[in-house]
This record gives C-alpha cells, sequence and structure tokens, in this order.
C-alpha cells in the first residue's frame, strides 16, 4: 500500500522479512561504510524494484547473490531484477559515504545526526535511509540485525538485545538482534562514550545509557520506571519485547525520540526534579502503541500518539498525581479556546506531530473510557494490544474493536471525535 501522505517513501511491490546490517563508522571522520543484505517477498512480478537511500555512494548491489544493474538518484534506488510473485528473494547493497540528516520541509533535519561527541539516530517518519537501504513504510515490518564497528571508547546502543561483542586493536563491534517485526522509522542506533547499567531483577529489564556526569539525576528522574511498567502491563497487557533502553545524551534534544524497545532523551530532560517524568511515560507507553501496534500508515497517527499522550494522564493518576479526568477536563477547556481546525483520523501530513493532535487526541481516548466504563475500557485495551501484537492497524480496525466492547453504538462518538473539526464536549 501506497502511503497516502508520503508517496514517495516505500515500494507496495515487495515486503521485506528481515534487514542484516553490517556497519563501520569512523566518528572522526564521520565515515560510514554499509552492507545491507535485505532479504525479501515480491508481492508482484517484479523486473525491479526501489530501496529508499540517501546521499551514499553504491558500490555494489547483488540479488540472491548475484550482481545486478541499478540506478541512484535522489533518495531512490532502483534494482533490475525478475523475481516472481510470492517469491523470497535477498538484495545486498554496499554503500560508502558521510550521513547527514534528511531535510525535511515540516520537521527539519531528520536521520543521522553527529554530536558533539557521537551519534544519533532519530528516524521518525522519514529518517532511516539516511543510514540504510530499507523499505521505507511504516506498515513494512521485520526482524533486524544490526552490527556497527567503532571505536572502542564509544559505546553502540541499538534496537533488541545485544547478542555479540568483538574487541579489536583500537576499535570493537557491537552486534543486535531484534527478533520482533520492526517499522524502519522505529530502527536507530546510539553512539557516544555512554556508562551503561541494567536492572535484570524486574519482569521487564530496565537498561540505560548515559554520561557518567548525569548519573545521579538520571537515577532520581527515571527512578519510578520500574513502577510505570508494572501500571502500564496493568492497564495495557504484558510488555511486548524482551526489554526497554533508555539512552540520555550528553547534548540537549527538543523532544525524546521514540524508537522500537527505546527512547531516546536530552540531558535537558534531566533537572533532578521528575519534571519531564510525562514524557518518560509518554515514550514507555509508545511501545506498545505505535512499536509493537503499529500503524498501516501515517495517516493513522492518532492510534500512536493520542494513546501515548493519554499514558501520561494514567501515569500522573496512577502516581498519585492529578486525576486523567482532571488533566482532560482541564486540557479540554485549553482547546477549547483554539482554532479547531484538525481532525484525528485525516491530520494532514504537516500536522502529523502537532502538539492539537495528541492532546485532542488523549481527549479522545478519554471520551471513549467515559462511554464505555473503567471495566470494558482496559479490557478492550488489553484485547487490542494482544490481538494485534507486532502487526499494523488502522482507525478503522479500532473502532470495530472498541464497538465489540459496547452494548451501545459507538459511531457518533468516533464521528464527532475523530472525523469533525469542531471539539466535542467531553461528557
Amino acid at each position: 500500500m501506497i502511503d497516502p501522505y508520503l508517496p514517495e517513501h516505500g515500494d507496495p511491490s515487495y515486503h521485506v522479512e528481515h534487514y542484516d546490517l553490517e556497519l563501520d563508522y569512523r566518528v572522526a571522520a564521520g565515515r560510514l561504510s554499509g552492507r545491507a543484505k535485505i532479504t525479501a517477498v515480491a508481492r508482484t512480478a517484479l523486473t525491479r524494484f526501489a530501496l529508499d537511500l540517501s546521499s551514499f555512494k553504491v558500490n555494489r548491489v547483488l540479488v540472491n547473490g548475484k550482481p545486478t544493474r541499478f540506478v541512484h538518484r535522489g533518495h531512490k534506488l532502483t534494482v533490475q531484477a525478475k523475481v516472481a510473485a510470492g517469491r523470497q528473494f535477498t538484495v545486498e547493497v554496499r554503500y560508502v559515504g558521510n550521513p547527514v540528516p534528511i531535510n525535511t520541509r515540516h520537521w527539519g533535519e531528520l536521520g543521522w545526526d553527529q554530536l558533539e561527541d557521537g551519534v544519533l539516530v532519530a528516524s521518525q517518519p522519514i529518517g532511516a535511509p539516511s543510514w540504510f537501504p530499507c523499505n521505507d513504510h511504516p506498515s513494512d515490518k521485520a526482524t533486524y540485525r544490526i552490527s556497527v564497528t567503532t571505536a572502542s571508547p564509544y559505546r553502540v546502543i541499538a534496537n533488541g538485545d545485544l547478542i555479540d561483542g568483538r574487541v579489536g586493536a583500537s576499535t570493537t563491534t557491537w552486534v543486535y538482534l531484534q527478533p520482533e517485526p520492526m517499522a524502519t522509522y522505529l530502527a536507530s542506533i546510539q553512539i557516544g562514550r555512554y556508562e551503561y547499567i541494567e536492572r535484570a531483577d524486574d519482569q521487564v529489564p530496565l537498561r540505560a545509557a548515559f554520561p557518567l556526569r548525569l548519573l545521579e539525576g538520571y537515577a532520581h528522574d527515571f527512578g519510578r520506571q520500574s513502577e510505570m511498567v508494572v501500571a502500564f502491563e496493568r492497564m495495557f497487557g504484558p510488555y511486548p519485547f524482551n526489554a526497554y533502553t533508555v539512552v540520555v545524551t550528553d547534548d540537549e534534544l527538543d523532544i525524546p525520540i521514540e524508537a522500537q524497545g527505546m527512547s531516546i532523551f536530552g540531558a535537558n530532560h534531566i533537572d533532578g526534579r521528575r519534571g519531564f517524568e510525562r514524557l518518560v511515560a509518554h515514550e514507555l507507553a509508545h511501545q506498545w502503541f505505535g512499536n509493537s501496534v503499529s500503524i498501516a500508515d501515517w495517516r493513522q497517527i492518532w492510534l500512536n500518539e493520542g494513546f501515548a499522550a493519554y499514558s501520561e494522564w494514567l501515569w500522573s493518576q496512577a502516581s498519585g498525581g492529578q486525576s486523567a479526568d482532571a488533566l482532560a477536563r482541564a486540557t479540554w477547556t485549553r482547546l477549547a479556546k483554539l482554532p479547531q481546525d484538525l481532525v484525528l483520523a485525516d491530520p494532514g501530513v504537516e500536522r502529523m506531530f502537532d502538539d492539537l493532535l495528541y492532546k485532542r487526541g488523549a481527549l479522545a481516548v478519554h471520551a471513549l473510557r467515559l462511554r464505555l466504563g473503567d471495566a470494558a475500557f482496559f479490557e478492550m485495551l488489553r484485547e487490542w494490544t494482544a490481538r494485534h501484537r507486532h502487526g499494523s492497524v488502522t482507525i478503522e480496525d479500532f473502532k470495530e474493536h472498541a464497538q465489540r466492547h459496547s452494548p451501545r453504538p459507538l459511531d457518533s462518538l468516533f464521528t464527532a471525535w475523530l472525523h469533525q473539526a469542531r471539539l466535542p464536549e467531553l461528557g
């Protein structure tokens, strides 16, 4: 399916099953050498297919182990190959260059970003081609093996579990395996001079990487993550991955960065007062809403951000702060004074990450909770995350699912909150 908001990204003619990435990065030179071996299945008979890849020199492309012709223009790598419909095939791309972020009109620079001393990768929504060739569509989820070799003073953090590490004379190779299917925009690596800790005594291992100077602040500001996981598992169902990792960069970030099984915060998000704990809750909630249960295309973004934003209010109540209802009503009062010009079910590409979508999206979730009642609402959420675990969904899927948990029709509620710009009464 071609994404209606970002039609130039992705190729619907095939589905990727697995990415095997071998990367060598020289921090001082900012130089990346890569070999990507991609295992895919043709959805239709192919004579050519496209991968998304930005400004690298592509040295060689092989399909099923044999060199083939290709054209690399802009961010598209077009490969000549005949593959029968339904057949599995492999494509190997060898490339080299100095990765730079992708400049976008709506969201600034995305993707690979060289920090003061290290690297940060923020792939959402179209930054993944800044560092590896991919089928860059949110519903095309695959497993990953990510191997990164870099100078030994640096630690590499990537999605999944660290399965191997090889120390050479001056470099170290870090190998991660992400066994659960993952969208390209959730793939990430972080490189820095990080301290690393792991709390393996909890049911969900909690991992963290941060500069040593932030140890005390991290321990306090992220100190309630274990309780947060317990609360969210009670409300949303079992945590969907093997572990959860937080990376805190030595640099400041405008907003945290979402990745599968991982969240990235800036040093400015540690203030010693838990002043950004709502963002800690928000990013953790994305592991259920967005990472495990993913959207079929970017028009469905409410399913990610509405539930993650609502989780901030749920955590406030669960941790002894203001109730979700009080926060919802205060937010409704603020939004009622603003222009009514956003439709949650189709916000437009320019407003996919608009703060109004987050806040109004959370209000829509609360309105549904008020209609269903707590018992049915949370049962509905747990069944939703279980039924669509590691899959892709649409707003229509969610509406049908919620209706099964309500004795009364929900059509008017969903129409008012999701399909109309005017802000409805909360109820």
